[in-house]
């Protein structure tokens, strides 16, 4: 499966395709694609970005990613050396265009409206991915099967939102290059002070287009969205390195007084950087 910027054009005549990445890092350029994606983290860890909202990813984490919705992984090498994750893509057409709808599979209904704004499964995980494990030794009639087994366990598991606002257009390639770019300036920066007039530069706009652009497609200020990327690196600097002291995490992601780290720390997490710590 060729992976181009929002765009992953579909293998001929493949109504399920089971796909193994095993890289280094995974493909980090922000992207999306007509399929619903269902992965399992075999290795790994990192961000991900998924619609409006960033979040982390690990080990063993079994993630649902549904068709057009903008995403990435930033694989953190300093966490895990090797990343390797199972992945089946499909849609909800693959098999004819009644298939889901039929009685019999009125359950997985559920299953297609959670995947809008992708889904992380908290429970039953070890079930799945015992199913997962199976895919790398079966036929494509079995495959299959396999695919109805996990949707079903999914269906019956605890998830939660990977976001909570998708942009409903499907993104031109121009799109997909100027958000790609504004993101990645974002996560490859976020420890250093960036002002409207330089990220604004990189999405080639004027200030004031840009604030509309990027607000009508995250349905957030850009200045919310690299909060929410400074918090989530800060959470892995707490998790990681707990010799750090907080006031120097607070540093290292970007925010120019602890006070104000604080502040927004709770607001995102319900708790204080140390409250958080003392939890996990």
């Amino acid at each position: 499966m060729k992976v181009l910027p929002f765009k992953i054009p579909k293998p001929k005549d493949e109504a399920l395709v089971y796909q193994v990445d095993r890289e280094r890092v995974f493909y980090d350029q922000l992207h999306q694609h007509a399929e619903i994606q269902i992965s399992y983290i075999a290795k790994g860890a990192g961000s991900l970005i998924v619609g409006d909202s960033i979040s982390d990813y690990k080990e063993g984490d079994i993630l649902v990613i549904g068709g057009y919705v903008p995403h990435a992984f930033k694989s953190d090498v300093s966490f895990s050396p090797k990343s390797l994750m199972y992945t089946l893509f499909f849609d909800i057409n693959s098999f004819g265009k009644d298939f889901f709808r039929i009685t019999d599979l009125a359950s997985t209904k559920e299953f297609f409206k959670k995947s809008e704004l992708g889904m992380r499964v908290i429970s039953n995980k070890d079930i799945i991915i015992g199913e997962f494990n199976k895919l790398k030794t079966q036929n494509k009639i079995e495959q299959i099967a396999t695919l109805l087994v996990i949707i079903n366990r999914i269906t019956q598991s605890q998830t939660t939102p990977l976001s909570s606002f998708v942009y409903r257009k499907s993104f031109s390639d121009d799109e997909g290059k100027r958000m790609n770019d504004v993101f990645k300036y974002a996560m490859d920066r976020y420890h250093e002070p960036i002002s409207l007039d330089e990220i604004a530069d990189v999405a080639n706009m004027s200030k004031n287009a840009f604030c509309r652009y990027f607000k009508k497609r995250t349905n957030k200020t850009f200045f919310q969205f690299l909060i929410e990327i400074r918090i989530e690196n800060a959470c892995k600097l707490i998790l990681g390195s707990p010799e750090l002291a907080i006031s120097l995490i607070s540093d290292q992601c970007g925010f120019n007084n602890i006070a104000n780290f604080n502040r927004k720390f709770k607001e995102l997490k319900g708790c204080s950087p140390t409250q958080f710590r003392a939890q996990f």
